[in-house]
């Protein structure tokens, strides 16, 4: 799959995909998903389950506009549930496969006195972990430009998201 900057040159959407490409673009704006928690900042938590959440948000999605976000004439061509379900697939499963159990290991280990805000950051690869969802962010992130892109709408996220036009990654 091409980089998600160079998408939306090749894609022609049809108005279904224009729809769901704002609806799933609101869901990816509005989380933790593009906007970094800062260390001091909750729990990274919540940052993976954000990013869990967007499973069931895009299969809502998917099923809401049908097949025809995924047309059979345009099996080689970019489609919206081909890029939807690649990032799912590509960018997301790979890290929560990885990081949901290394860290709820880690939070079955907190003694009772341990407030769990400190334990978690007292975790010994929660730097790795945040490299991790740094990487997933980005990719997130190009993935909210195409859409909006897509959806015809403003590119809203805060000025410290990255930047999708100068950083690289794509969806495998």
């Amino acid at each position: 799959m091409p980089f998600l900057g160079e998408i939306a040159g090749t894609w022609e959407p049809v108005h279904a995909e224009r729809r769901a490409a704002w609806e799933l673009y609101v869901e990816l704006i509005t989380r933790v998903t593009v906007v970094e928690l800062q260390p001091d900042e909750g729990l990274i938590r919540e940052a993976l389950t954000s990013m869990y959440s967007l499973f069931a948000s895009t299969r809502e999605i998917l099923r809401k506009y049908g097949p025809e976000v995924a047309p059979l004439g345009r099996a080689d061509a970019v489609t919206f549930g081909g890029l939807a379900v690649g990032v799912l697939n590509g960018a997301l499963r790979p890290l929560l496969a990885k990081w949901h159990p290394a860290l709820a290991a880690w939070e079955a280990k907190r003694p009772d006195a341990v407030d769990p805000v400190q334990h978690e950051r007292d975790w010994d690869r929660l730097p790795e972990l945040r490299a991790s969802l740094a990487e997933a962010r980005t990719t997130l992130a190009q993935l909210a430009k195409v859409l909006a892109d897509v959806a015809g709408a403003a590119y809203l996220l805060p000025p410290d998201t990255p930047d999708p036009e100068k950083q690289g990654g794509g969806v495998s």
